[in-house]
């Protein structure tokens, strides 16, 4: 079973981040791993806190030589500010007035922001200082699901399926990417300062972004992940929990400020009769290896890869809509939580947009999801076992 935890505030020493159940012989580098960071790092409309952070994972167990071992392999990822925040977020008992940075009661959070964990978590856990909760809210978390995501994109490639993420709409702008394939839109979208494949429509996202900063607020808007060279077969229809629709939801819906997910069509098949919704299944012109030379085709891919809970052949197609980041420079209306009055809600360090982020924070979530089914299907303590039993099965499907 591939399993994984991460441990870390945000302003903290480190983010930690363990992963089990991946087989041995897996390619894993520190490179690749830190390529996916910088794109997180990345994206217009991100705040201060980006430039004093430059992500670098340190590999610390379960890989040697380039390899994993089959043993749990464990990342570290350090936070440079945490050199600012010492006093303020040492585990030891506090001593007022040690140590570089603002003091713990500068530090104090009492003025919950709306939309943010701050004052349902702090009535949770009974928490009178908000710090304690938005520091493990807080999506700088991500940065290590990416690293982990990284991981199991590997192991995916390996078996050629490859994931591309994208924007495809932020702050009401709309992209247009009809009819271009995978390949394209990974491209197009690298060349974007937002990662949309619609060079008017990054143009237009650019100015919302701005015009959003100047007014003090934030942008929301929706991302897409798609998966390429998935067999059929992954996810089960037999249980609730074995779908795997509802396994990538999950993941998608676990990112912080994603307030929605869609498959294929998604809400828009709501509106459809059935003969727009439904891909009709063709005899296939001549045998194909992206999903392992089936024998037959679809005329669409509405439904996202995906019917009752199992994978289809076709690519894998989520989308996930994020709402603006919380924290506002001009701040709604909250109370302050010791003197239960009304007052402005704090106001932490932020971006104005963070949806380009999202998209990459996405992706890793998908890849782990499809890694997990992958080897729920075929098994193995080794790659070449993955293999193996993959090959096995897609024998058998050919021969259906």
């Amino acid at each position: 079973m591939l399993r994984f935890l991460t441990a870390g505030e945000s302003h903290g020493p480190a983010l930690l981040g363990i992963l089990e159940g991946m087989p041995a012989g897996v390619p894993v580098s520190a490179e690749c791993i830190d390529a996916e960071l910088a794109r997180r790092q990345g994206g217009y409309g991100r705040g201060g806190r980006m430039k004093i952070e430059q992500d670098r994972v340190e590999i610390l167990a379960g890989v040697r030589h380039g390899f994993t071992l089959g043993s749990p392999v464990g990342l570290l990822i350090r936070n440079r500010d945490w050199a600012n925040w010492e006093a303020v977020m040492s585990p030891a008992p506090p001593q007022e007035g040690a140590g570089p940075g603002p003091s713990i009661k500068e530090r104090a959070v009492t003025r919950p922001r709306p939309g943010h964990a701050d004052l349902a978590g702090g009535l949770k856990y009974g928490h009178h200082d908000l710090r304690n909760i938005l520091e493990r809210a807080s999506a700088r978390e991500t940065a290590m699901r990416v690293a982990i995501g990284a991981v199991c994109q590997g192991l995916l490639a390996e078996l050629g399926i490859r994931l591309v993420s994208h924007v495809v709409s932020l702050g009401g702008v709309e992209a247009d990417t009809a009819g271009l394939v995978p390949e394209e839109i990974a491209g197009r979208a690298a060349a974007s300062p937002v990662y949309c494949a619609d060079e008017r429509a990054s143009e237009a996202m650019v100015a919302a972004i701005d015009r959003a900063r100047q007014a003090g607020d934030s942008l929301g808007g929706v991302v897409e992940v798609i998966a390429a060279g998935v067999p059929v077969g992954l996810g089960s229809h037999v249980a609730a929990d074995r779908r795997l629709d509802a396994r990538l939801a999950q993941a998608l819906m676990g990112i912080q400020a994603i307030k929605g997910v869609e498959v294929g069509l998604g809400f828009e098949a709501a509106r459809r009769p059935g003969s727009q919704v439904h891909d009709e299944i063709l005899a296939a012109d001549a045998r194909r290896d992206l999903s392992g030379g089936l024998w037959f085709r679809r005329a669409s891919n509405r439904a996202g890869g995906l019917e009752g809970g199992v994978t289809n052949g076709e690519p894998v197609v989520v989308r996930a809509a994020m709402k603006p980041i919380a924290t506002l420079y001009q701040p709604l209306i909250s109370v302050d939580i010791v003197t239960k009055r009304e007052e402005r809600a704090g106001i932490e360090r932020s971006d104005t947009c963070a949806v380009p982020a999202a998209s990459v924070v996405a992706q890793a979530a998908v890849a782990f999801v499809l890694a997990q089914a992958v080897l729920e299907k075929f098994g193995g303590d080794s790659l070449d076992e993955v293999r193996r039993n993959r090959d096995a099965y897609l024998a058998a499907v050919r021969a259906f």
